[in-house]
């Protein structure tokens, strides 16, 4: 990837309210969201001439980046809507930054959202989370999606003695931060107990080893890093990014105990110019329990095998050597689709602005944040920093 570090700057970030919202839809999760970020970044949205979103299962829409400038009002020069499952968050910044850089586009916002708690039935959730798998060789057996993530659990379970109380740590981890995240979807405290007893979902994943359905919208925008300067809003700089994108589905992997976070990762470090220990902070995909874990790994903050004993000792957690997901992430503040992993970087950037209260990261400099998609399939992180 061509060197853009500090090129751009992310100056808004928004979210809408969050969790059971039944008096709206998709588009107007969304469209919350984006007025909480223009709102925050003090720019007028006829400044935005770049628009890139996600997906929807919830909304009917092919062209879902033309409707959402529609319901906006906003008419840019620069739109698309993007698939690539959890990761399109990351690579839309990547996009995003890249438009800016040759000039398509001077100010982009990026946004995602779904009402999927209010907006489907139960049957369609479980319907849509069992039509991942490849068509020939995995839906016939019919695995969901938990079901697929299962395999990775056990796989690493096998090989470096990960326990089912490292994984529940990791999602009472995220609970402690979500309590203190006045928007998150669940803030009522568990205990390792509590995620030990819940319900079996896909052996070893409990019920709070998975990740929320939410209704939910998340925005974000970049502009250039000179203009960035000139706005209401301390800049975060994008210092680094990186993507990685080794399969599609689970029985194509090359491998279940390496992903492509290790490459993204280090491309994403490479740009920056920093190491895993330059890192205050890190925002991860946590669709399932076991996923920081690896992820941890494969970024190298610990060694292989490490990151289920870091969770259980309470490294993870605000206070300790590298904060983890600290608004709770996907098993407690909020999971609609893209959005979720868009809250990664909503967070990271309120962190850079020591804006968090009781949650924040004391004296953050720098954050990284990564977002996957598929069965730990697309993956891409982002370095950002709020200095040069």
């Amino acid at each position: 990837m061509t060197d853009m570090r500090g090129l751009v700057s992310i100056v808004g970030v928004g979210e809408s309210r969050i969790g059971k919202v039944p008096d709206t839809t998709g588009l107007g999760l969304t469209a919350e969201a984006a007025k909480n970020a223009i709102e925050d970044a003090g720019i007028d949205k006829s400044e935005i001439d770049g628009l890139l979103t996600a997906y929807s299962f919830t909304e009917p829409y092919f062209m879902l980046g033309s409707v959402m400038c529609e319901y906006l009002g906003i008419k840019p020069r620069y739109c698309s809507s993007m698939v690539v499952g959890g990761a399109t968050p990351g690579v839309m910044l990547t996009h995003a930054a890249a438009a800016i850089a040759t000039g398509q586009a001077t100010t982009v916002l990026i946004l995602a959202g779904e009402n999927r708690a209010t907006g489907q039935s139960r049957d369609e959730t479980v319907a849509k989370m069992t039509a991942v798998g490849h068509p020939s060789y995995e839906n016939p057996y019919g695995p969901p999606m938990p079901g697929l993530y299962a395999l990775v659990a056990r796989r690493h379970m096998a090989e470096y003695g990960t326990t089912s109380e490292q994984l529940a740590s990791v999602a009472v981890t995220a609970r402690k931060h979500a309590s203190m995240h006045p928007n998150a979807h669940m803030r009522a405290p568990i205990t390792v107990e509590d995620v030990l007893s819940s319900k079996m979902i896909a052996d070893p994943l409990h019920l709070l080893d998975c990740c929320l359905i939410s209704d939910a919208g998340g925005a974000i925008i970049v502009t250039s890093t000179e203009r960035a300067r000139e706005l209401r809003k301390p800049p975060v700089h994008v210092l680094g990014m990186g993507e990685y994108h080794s399969h599609e589905h689970l029985s194509m992997a090359p491998t279940l105990a390496q992903t492509g976070a290790t490459y993204s990762g280090r491309a994403a470090l490479a740009m920056a110019g920093l190491k895993p220990a330059d890192m205050d902070f890190a925002e991860l995909y946590d669709c399932f329990s076991v996923v920081p874990i690896i992820e941890l790994e494969d970024l190298g903050f610990v060694e292989r095998g490490e990151g289920g004993a870091f969770f259980e000792e309470g490294h993870a957690r605000v206070g300790g050597s590298l904060p983890v997901n600290t608004h709770g992430g996907m098993l407690s503040h909020a999971h609609a689709g893209a959005a979720g992993g868009l809250f990664d970087l909503v967070e990271a950037t309120r962190q850079l602005r020591h804006e968090c209260g009781e949650r924040q990261v004391a004296d953050a400099e720098a954050g990284l944040v990564h977002v996957e998609g598929g069965i730990l399939s697309a993956h891409c992180t982002v370095v950002l920093s709020n200095s040069l």
